[in-house]
């Protein structure tokens, strides 16, 4: 029998059962859902997340300083650094969490202490005025540049320029708006941020609190990460007093950690496949039993045993991998409503999509050989004398 003409026969065969049919694809239907949804929804996250980390400069260092000690660093010493041919820029910070207060409104934020290098080396885009400059560091001036929170919650509006803020007792006049944050890496949405002098002196404390670091080139990031580490080392006498990250670093565990996620969720998932191919060879055990004296005719005017493997086989698989491309189709549109809800881009990779179908027709293979099997090896005479 030819394979056309027995893909055929199971179409009707199922056709003539249509509620027994979907009710059987149901399992898979869910399984390839839930596979489909939760890789491509991990996969979605993990490229939005990675690609604010890149946002960020693919070249950028931060270093978090904490020890017991003092470390003394002054902006001067981190030009010895920029000497690397490694290094491309590096600037300090310091930082304290403080009440805010405008108007009548007042709140706790974050004021932070940065040089003018502060804005080239992290990113940090401007909506509206200016960022810290040269002159704000070298004068000590009272001059602010507020994250988009700030303004909203303080003032109610991002027409903020011009207006003052009270820091500790201090006047001190907007400058600027910084853009909306589209990282979580260095977001100043709820960020002050002040000249650097101005903030030591009213902070009574020089010390950094954390140091950004742009390497050359991103390929040079490993070799500038190293240059810092002995940089570091050698003025503070102490590798404990502080901790280096790389972007590169936190985006390999991350991609790391969302592996093992989507590994974990989809073993989970296949369960649901799993069960799905348990009806199936459920439901073709049933209808071979129907179908046992269909079986005993086809058999007496000639059908060989292949021909009946193949046909109930064939009926097994296109059953689960129909269920799998209804699947693939609901996951699709749930991905356009849940990556509207979140908005972050949501797509079905062409890998998610082929491991899917592929599932789904082993799954319609395995469960299927067994019904299959005892199909072909009913004896012609037995089958005829079924009722």
């Amino acid at each position: 029998m030819k394979f056309s003409q027995a893909l055929k026969m199971a179409f009707v065969a199922l056709k003539g059962n249509k509620m027994r049919s979907f009710l059987t694809m149901l399992g898979i239907i869910i399984g390839v859902l839930a596979v489909t949804l939760l890789i491509s929804v991990v996969q979605g996250a993990t490229g939005e997340i990675t690609g604010q980390i890149e946002s960020l400069g693919s070249n950028l260092l931060m270093v978090q300083l904490g020890g017991a000690k003092d470390t003394h660093l002054t902006l001067a010493d981190l030009d010895e650094l920029t000497e690397s041919e490694y290094i491309y820029d590096a600037t300090g910070a310091i930082d304290l969490t403080t009440n805010i207060k405008a108007g009548i409104e007042s709140d706790a934020y974050q004021v932070e202490g940065v040089a003018n290098d502060y804005q080239t080396i992290t990113g940090q885009d401007i909506r509206a005025g200016r960022f810290i400059s040269d002159m704000d560091v070298e004068e000590h001036t009272y001059n602010a540049v507020v994250g988009i929170n700030v303004a909203e919650e303080l003032f109610g509006t991002e027409d903020c320029i011009g207006n003052e803020l009270d820091i500790m007792g201090y006047d001190f006049t907007i400058v600027g708006l910084l853009e909306e944050s589209d990282t979580f890496l260095a977001n100043k949405d709820d960020n002050v941020l002040i000249s650097l002098s101005t903030a030591q002196r009213l902070f009574a404390d020089k010390e950094f609190n954390a140091l950004y670091i742009s390497a050359t080139t991103r390929d040079m990031v490993d070799m500038a990460e190293e240059a810092t580490d002995d940089f570091l080392t050698r003025e503070l006498g102490d590798d404990d007093g502080y901790g280096i990250i790389n972007q590169n670093m936190i985006i390999d565990v991350m991609n790391e950690v969302m592996g093992v996620m989507t590994i974990l969720l989809s073993g989970i998932a296949a369960i649901s496949l799993l069960v799905g191919g348990i009806g199936i060879m459920n439901i073709m055990l049933v209808s071979v039993t129907e179908r046992t004296r269909e079986i005993g005719v086809r058999k007496a005017i000639g059908a060989q045993k292949s021909d009946i493997l193949t046909q109930f086989l064939i009926e097994a698989v296109v059953l689960s991998v129909a269920g799998g491309i209804i699947g693939i189709g609901l996951s699709y549109v749930g991905l356009q409503v849940i990556g509207t809800a979140m908005e972050i881009s949501m797509g079905m990779s062409f890998g998610t999509v082929a491991l899917a179908l592929g599932f789904s027709a082993l799954v319609g293979i395995v469960f299927g050989i067994y019904p299959a099997n005892k199909a072909a090896n009913l004896r012609p005479i037995d089958a005829l004398r079924y009722e």
